[in-house]
């Protein structure tokens, strides 16, 4: 695992990665970002979120994608 801030925990969100066993998927996160809303807009309305953890979703989100493999037919 990229961080130990991301945690798998098939009881939470489906098995969905999550940030530090919280019920906040990295995906969730992604959504905010991607959305336009600031890191200090989320952290306002997820307190239980730092900036660290932020940064962690990032990092599993671009290891994921490096990881991927392109297939051309």
């Amino acid at each position: 695992m990229i961080n130990s801030r991301i945690t798998l925990d098939s009881s939470k969100r489906g098995g969905r990665p999550c940030v530090r066993n919280l019920r906040i998927s990295v995906y969730d996160v992604l959504e905010m970002l991607a959305e336009g809303m600031s890191e200090a807009e989320i952290i306002e309305d997820f307190p239980e979120l730092d900036s660290a953890d932020i940064r962690a979703c990032l990092a599993f989100a671009a290891d994921r994608e490096h990881n991927l493999y392109t297939v051309t037919v």
